[in-house]
């Protein structure tokens, strides 16, 4: 399976309920094999340009990503469930069959087109009162959109212990093999924030320690440098191609909207600014007051 045929698989379950969508695409994404789950993980922190905000195709993309970060962690011989119930509480919940620890976890995917992301967007402080009575937290972005230099994320992941992860992360880790065992302990990997933590002066605490965090990894999971940045030489390939394909994207409607005629023109216009639901969002409000 690749990314193309993702987001087919998600335009066509969009149409039944959101329950339902999301019950057939775990069922297929589970029953995955890991061969199939590598490509993705190079592509699903990117939302495709062509699906519409807010629209039910963005919402089951965001629980497909939820997926396959539990599929990840049972590929690692996790325990891991994705969760129905989205209010106020993580996305994922993964128990370690051979030691005694477990995990909350949440997936994140931007579109490449918006850049202005503040804290908010990356909820690491919510990740800190979501880990409730588990042991570690644990947020999963795409690589290239944490901040390059400093945030407040950073201190919210240090003085909480949230783990800041990445789809990058997962995927060297499924080329790897690595897979927790009796014999094999990963909790040092969900740990990286509170070990940075005690390492990092109070005033550093908001500077950016994912390249800090890379070299820690990359020890964890023995392989060289030169193995880590082949890795993601291939991944900035992979991004840099989906880059290009969501500018082409937009080309080609630039092309498609100066070839409109002026009343098609002006019916898109007035779809984009989504006027008429505002009118009968308005109109609801007013019939609510009115009793």
């Amino acid at each position: 399976m690749n990314h193309i045929d993702l987001c087919s698989l998600i335009r066509e379950k969009s149409v039944l309920n959101f329950s339902e969508a999301s019950d057939a695409l775990q069922q297929i994404l589970f029953g995955a094999s890991k061969a199939d789950v590598l490509p993705l993980l190079k592509q699903i922190g990117t939302i495709p340009e062509d699906i519409r905000h807010d629209s039910s195709e963005e919402k089951l993309y965001t629980k497909a990503s939820d997926i396959l970060f539990a599929k990840v962690l049972k590929e690692m011989n996790f325990d891991a469930v994705v969760l129905r119930e989205r209010s106020n509480c993580a996305d994922i919940v993964a128990q370690s069959k051979y030691h005694n620890y477990s995990l909350v976890g949440d997936a994140k995917a931007f579109r490449l087109s918006r850049t202005a992301k503040n804290a908010k967007d990356f909820k690491v402080e919510s990740m800190v009162h979501w880990k409730g009575d588990k042991d570690f937290s644990v947020l999963v972005c795409p690589y290239f959109q944490y901040p390059r230099e400093s945030s407040q994320i950073y201190r919210a992941a240090l003085s909480g212990n949230v783990a800041l992860f990445s789809w990058e992360y997962l995927y060297i880790i499924l080329c790897e093999d690595v897979k927790e065992s009796a014999e094999v302990d990963l909790r040092s990997l969900w740990n990286q924030s509170d070990n940075i933590m005690q390492e990092t002066k109070i005033v550093d605490e908001n500077k950016c320690f994912i390249r800090q965090q890379d070299e820690n990894l990359r020890k964890i999971l023995e392989i060289t440098e030169e193995q880590f940045i082949s890795y993601f030489d291939e991944i900035k390939g992979a991004v840099v191609c989906r880059g290009n394909e969501e500018i082409h994207y937009y080309e080609s409607e630039i092309a498609r909207i100066q070839n409109l005629n002026r009343a098609d023109a002006i019916k898109e216009l007035l779809a984009s600014m989504k006027l008429e639901s505002k009118i009968k969002t308005i109109k609801k409000f007013i019939n609510q007051v009115q009793g």
